[in-house]
């Protein structure tokens, strides 16, 4: 069996322009639609959009590839490196800050060249220690081994894709970003689609290729929309799909070089996530009418905080323990801001009482 590399014709990808024809042109009506919509917000709402949708690309993307990163500090380091908020955030990790420079080189300086001083850049910063998990890699340079994409227990692994050879990469690389830096010959979509495939398909990296290739795919889509921020997250409906998204691409790197079903799957997959964007705006409008609500009340910082934190999506049921934990104070000082926010009507005691005691926030139905 021959990978898709191993082909003669290798990288001349080829697709059923008519037969996509159709779908591509929805897709393009559905994007410009959305950017159409969110241009008509006012900045405040547009920002909050925006920053929420990074957190979930960021978070997505990494739960990919099976590593969970805390919402609030993934939220704290794109607002803190975008301006957008300075007081109540946490603490930076130097991890999340590395996964979130990279997301924001590729989507806010989409326009600048890709070349190898970047996304050695990008790599490092995925790597900070110099490890992925307790495995010393490569950082900040092309594998130098062979690369195989493998599950399974130890000693009955499956190998699913067989990566070009170590020796292979500098050549491979420096076709794809001449093609990358081209003015596209075909949809901008199609590129971002291609481009995600290709760069995976190559995997010149020890570990971090899934993420660099979606962050190279929203890359893409930013210089299509001539647009750093974002408003839809593929990485998150991707999340939701991994399992589709790893057949599909197992199924074309052992095939041809027609990418047409790849491009469907990813075409498709782009359509549900401006779906998901519906999500997003939702919650931004109750942000912004809860606030509109509570504007002349007086909070101190502590629950200016964790409501923030329960509108952005706190995990979890709100208990006078939680709030104490997340506050640093005393469980009187948290139960008394409770009360106080209860009194205020901006939370709510939840059903179940005793000591599960919980507090949700209190929420009006908004109009979009």
């Amino acid at each position: 069996m021959a990978y898709i590399h191993e082909h003669s014709d290798w990288p001349n990808f080829r697709w059923d322009r008519s037969g996509l024809s159709v779908k591509l042109a929805d897709i393009r009506h559905r994007q410009g639609r959305l950017l159409g919509r969110m241009e008509g917000l006012g900045f405040d709402l547009r920002s909050e959009a925006s920053i929420r949708t990074l957190t979930s690309d960021v978070i997505k993307s990494s739960e990919i590839e099976g590593e969970v990163l805390d919402r609030d500090t993934v939220r704290s380091s794109i607002a803190q490196r975008l301006g957008l908020e300075t007081v109540g955030t946490t603490a930076s990790d130097r991890h999340v800050d590395g996964v979130v420079d990279m997301m924001l080189d590729a989507t806010q300086n989409h326009a600048e060249p890709l070349d190898p001083d970047r996304l050695f850049g990008w790599h490092a910063a995925l790597f900070p220690t110099g490890r992925s998990g307790i495995s010393r890699i490569t950082v900040g340079a092309w594998r130098p081994g062979p690369m195989e994409v493998v599950s399974g227990p130890y000693g009955r692994e499956r190998i699913h894709f067989e990566a070009p050879a170590a020796s292979r990469l500098p050549s491979e690389m420096s076709h794809f970003f001449d093609w990358f830096g081209m003015p596209p010959k075909t949809d901008p979509v199609i590129h971002a689609a291609i481009a995600h495939l290709w760069f995976v398909t190559i995997h010149p990296f020890d570990d971090g290729n899934g993420r660099i290739a979606r962050a190279i795919a929203d890359m893409a889509l930013a210089r299509a929309e001539g647009s750093p921020q974002r408003f839809y997250s593929m990485s998150t409906q991707i999340r939701q799909e991994r399992t589709a998204y790893y057949d599909q691409l197992e199924t074309t790197q052992k095939g041809d070089l027609d990418v047409t079903p790849w491009l469907t799957w990813f075409l498709d997959c782009l359509g549900r996530a401006f779906d998901g964007s519906e999500d997003i705006l939702q919650s931004v409008f109750q942000k912004a009418r809860f606030w509109e609500q509570h504007r002349h009340d007086r909070l101190n910082d502590r629950q200016r905080d964790m409501l923030n934190r329960l509108l952005d999506g706190f995990i979890g049921k709100l208990t006078t323990s939680k709030y104490a934990k997340v506050q640093n104070c005393s469980q009187d000082t948290a139960y008394r801001d409770i009360n106080e926010l209860m009194a205020l009507r901006a939370l709510k005691k939840d059903p179940a009482g005793g000591r599960s005691t919980s507090y949700s926030l209190v929420l009006e139905p908004v109009q979009q």
